[in-house]
């Protein structure tokens, strides 16, 4: 790692800083580019296309005079409250701030501010590796500013405060979920004394609205290996505070002899298994979620041990409250979490037995298009230890998943519309609309679901005429 000098000649931004710098000149302002992009610059991560810059001076007024001299048509968006300015150049995001102090009251995580120096601003950062600067002036352009040793920090991989950490995370509590979210998505680790703070300030979390924990939560979500952070917010105290459902899991009960895994880590093993084959953060929700049933359908059952029976449905009751608690979408991305939480047995129980065609067909249509993210989400809920066990598991899904693949091209069942509509069949029997249309239409779907009838118009026509006449109806 360079210590001191940042060669930004060979940035691909370089041009971007050389009229920065010039403009700053002109304005008699001193200019940095600081944080993330600074720190994602030394570890050789990609590049942000989000570039915050400290002045010491008027932010909102240099964003302008730089916005104008690389085109005056660029639009400014100017947040006065906050000091700060931003606008987009090609497909970057650039925002400028006066450098200042910032004074907390114990009751809001928003600060009071005055004006300062950089060295006031690296101060209030959230951590070392956070507060670097690489100056922008004509003087020492490119150089390194690192009062705290961040450098260190980034090298040793741990994530430490600028400040006393009881401070840093009591003045704005919304930065243990960043420490834990960093820790996560870095793969760093928490200075212990910074951890031992976080579990004592954890309470001060509920003065953090519950739309900016999830956007760090989320980020948790969506890490290589989730459970790095889960853990984290376990230990700490964090996780009980925000979803008790799911450290409700946690233990494991033991009553003459009858014991059960621990549904906590088992759920951590999950995510993770989930999360080495899709990004996609609401199929990871339904992996964090899928045994929150677990806790209360617990029961030893005498001559067969513990038992969850239901769980899944119940869990999947439970899911619609956690999402408004946590203030999380109540829309597709709810329905679809509630569906897989609710299915996610279904395929097990499928592959341990030899599974009828229409039990297959069954699934297929109830999982509509979402069946392979079912699927995926079976197959990373095998976290058995045992080799033999996973080999004839995967084998197992293999097998049904060939079967399904057969059964699909014949029948065509995974979201079909039944293929004789109701005006069809009002024609067919002279009827007014009424509940004789929906009995047969529902035993058209029956019919095809058990195999008794292929997905087909004629076989369709003809069973609606016989099903039509069983329950007294002319056919016209």
């Amino acid at each position: 790692l360079p210590f001191m000098n940042i060669h930004l000649t060979q940035n691909k931004n370089f041009k971007l800083f050389k009229i920065i710098s010039e403009t700053a000149e002109k304005n008699h302002q001193t200019v940095y580019i600081v944080g993330g992009y600074v720190r994602d610059l030394l570890m050789k991560r990609k590049a942000s296309t989000d570039i915050d810059f400290v002045t010491e001076g008027n932010g909102m007024t240099l964003a302008k005079s730089i916005a104008h001299e690389i085109n005056p048509k660029l639009k400014v968006s100017v947040f006065k409250t906050y000091g700060t300015a931003m606008f987009k150049y090609e497909d970057l995001d650039l925002e400028f701030v006066g450098a200042r102090k910032e004074s907390y009251s114990e009751n809001s995580r928003n600060p009071s501010v005055e004006i300062g120096t950089l060295e006031d601003d690296q101060k209030r950062r959230d951590f070392t590796i956070n507060a670097l600067a690489i100056s922008l002036n004509k003087s020492n352009f490119g150089e390194l500013i690192d009062p705290f040793d961040g450098i260190s920090d980034i090298k040793n991989r741990i994530l430490r405060t600028p400040l006393e950490p009881l401070q840093t995370y009591s003045d704005d509590p919304l930065r243990m979920m960043r420490a834990i979210r960093f820790a996560s998505t870095l793969n760093f680790k928490i200075e212990e004394h910074s951890l031992k703070a976080i579990a004592n300030e954890a309470e001060r979390i509920k003065i953090v609205s519950m739309e900016r924990i999830m956007v760090e939560f989320n980020k948790i979500m969506l890490s290589e290996k989730p459970s790095v952070g889960l853990k984290l917010l376990e230990e700490t105290g964090l996780l009980e505070l925000i979803l008790p459902e799911l450290t409700a899991l946690k233990g494991i009960e033991n009553v003459d002899g009858q014991t059960h895994k621990d549904n906590f880590y088992h759920t951590l093993e999950v995510l993770d298994n989930i999360s080495q084959n899709t990004d996609k953060l609401w199929l990871r929700w339904a992996a964090l979620l899928h045994d929150i049933g677990k806790a209360p359908t617990k029961k030893l059952v005498k001559g067969i041990g513990w038992t969850f029976h239901g769980h899944e449905f119940l869990g999947s009751k439970m899911v619609k409250n956690i999402f408004k608690r946590l203030k999380l979408p109540l829309g597709p991305d709810l329905k679809y979490v509630e569906k897989l939480v609710k299915m996610h047995a279904r395929p097990i129980s499928l592959i341990t037995d030899d599974a009828s065609d229409s039990a297959l067909r069954r699934l297929l249509f109830d999982s509509g298009d979402d069946f392979e993210d079912l699927f995926t989400l079976c197959k990373s809920d095998i976290t058995t230890k045992s080799n033999a066990k996973q080999e004839k598991f995967k084998k197992n899904f293999e097998y049904v998943a060939s079967k399904i693949k057969e059964v699909e091209e014949k029948d065509q069942v995974r979201n079909f519309q039944p293929p004789i509509s109701g005006e069809e069949i009002m024609e067919l029997f002279n009827l007014k609309p009424g509940r004789e249309i929906g009995i047969l239409k529902e035993k058209v779907k029956e019919a095809i679901l058990e195999g008794e009838i292929v997905n087909d118009k004629d076989q369709a026509r003809d069973f609606v005429v016989r099903e039509g006449q069983a329950l007294g109806l002319i056919l016209q």
